[in-house]
């Protein structure tokens, strides 16, 4: 039988406990800002809320629970540092720019060795690795002569050679409080509230300041030069995609997700190319973070509603079952992109609005909104186009039908 330590449950540490490392975010220095603990080996050290690997903590509890992994078990780093170097940036230490991830989470062994000698547990919150992608796509692309086989960036085989980083959420709540236009203290209290009480530090320690949610991450996949991703006179293309798992990995043809997450990989490719470089950005929101069940359950009712699915009730029916049409918060988005330094975008390969104006006035110019050809469009997803284009969900120059427009605006939710 495994032995388990003694717990206390407190969210106060103790009085003769030491303060854990203050963080001073946005700090250029990273001794003064400090890094994010929120490993559980030794707990006076913790200076976050939450713990590391945000939903996968709950499997980690498991292979403790069960004897398969020790508790007190301190990752081996060993060789494990970032295969490209990406910044610093300016924004990296502009407490605006970015709140909801760690910029030096890559870098953590480096930057905080002083820390890692006095036997601080400081875990990476972002790792950058090389990989192949092979998607029959990005093949037929190749043999129809609209991607060039180069060796460099595109293989023989198809294979489309890319760096990618993993990062997992890191949110700075005094900065996510000041992005929503929210007192912080009410952000604290409803995100305790909302979670069940998971986390009472929320509201009973106001010192620590940063939060690891339990929440997925976020995956970044660089076409070309990773220095060339900051430089403004180089092209850059960006596709910004949010999580679709029906149609990004089974091909649902009710939506289209992976039509325009190939697409966006195609542009990036041709940008790179060229000379440029590409970004594809892919966040776990399912279902504009409404999640999948809530999702397959709106797909019944858009369904079997009366008159069948309908443009003019596309959002209706996702209100009627989540209260909300979206629960993304694009205003959050761009602190990936600011984490990568960049500060133009020429081609931007969506066409909505909400993550075009959130870029933008993150201070990120955009040149050219690219959106995706009609021929992409699955059949069964013209009543997403239909309705998105109505409800002024994007623009592409066409003007939208008055009466679905007039009809969606005057819907009531009952």
């Amino acid at each position: 039988m495994a032995k388990h330590k003694h717990i206390v449950l407190t969210s106060h540490p103790g009085p003769a406990d030491k303060k854990p490392i203050p963080v001073q975010w946005g700090a250029q220095d990273p001794i003064e800002r400090g890094p994010a603990i929120g490993s559980l080996s030794n707990p006076n050290h913790r200076n976050v809320i939450g713990t590391h690997s945000g939903s996968y903590a709950v499997y980690r509890a498991l292979a403790i629970a069960s004897g398969k992994l020790q508790s007190n078990h301190r990752a081996d780093l060993t060789n494990t540092s970032p295969a490209a170097h990406i910044g610093p940036y300016p924004s990296w230490y502009d407490p605006d720019k970015i709140v909801c991830l760690d910029p030096l989470g890559a870098v953590v062994e480096e930057v905080f060795a002083s820390y890692y000698e006095q036997g601080y547990d400081i875990r990476p919150t972002i790792a950058v690795t090389k990989a192949n992608i092979n998607m029959p796509e990005l093949q037929d692309a190749v043999a129809r002569g609209v991607l060039k086989v180069d060796g460099n960036i595109v293989k023989d085989n198809g294979n489309l050679l890319v760096t990618k980083a993993a990062i997992d959420p890191v949110w700075h709540l005094p900065g996510i409080a000041k992005r929503l236009n929210v007192e912080e203290s009410d952000l604290r209290r409803v995100l305790f509230q909302q979670m069940g009480g998971m986390f009472p530090e929320l509201v009973t320690r106001p010192d620590l300041h940063l939060f690891l949610p339990p929440i997925g991450g976020t995956t970044v996949y660089i076409v070309g030069n990773v220095a060339d991703v900051a430089d403004p006179t180089k092209k850059l293309a960006v596709r910004v995609h949010d999580e679709c798992n029906g149609s990004d990995v089974f091909g649902s043809d009710i939506c289209t997700c992976r039509p325009y997450l190939v697409h966006g990989i195609e542009v990036c490719i041709q940008t790179a190319q060229e000379g440029g470089v590409g970004v594809i950005v892919y966040f776990r929101k399912e279902g504009r973070a409404l999640g999948e069940v809530t999702k397959f359950l709106v797909y019944n009712a858009r369904k079997r509603q009366e008159g069948g699915d309908r443009a003019d009730a596309y959002f209706a029916r996702t209100e009627c079952v989540a209260g909300v049409q979206d629960m993304r918060f694009q205003e959050m988005m761009p602190d990936v992109l600011h984490w990568l330094g960049i500060t133009k975008i020429d081609r931007f390969v969506s066409m909505s609005d909400m993550k075009y104006n959130a870029i933008v006035n993150s201070g990120i110019k955009i040149v050219e909104r690219v959106p995706i050809p009609d021929e992409l469009v699955p059949e069964d997803a013209q009543v997403e186009i239909a309705a998105k284009k109505a409800a002024g969900y994007y623009t592409d120059g066409e003007v939208p039908d008055e009466t679905i427009l007039s009809e969606i605006k005057g819907r009531e939710l009952s």
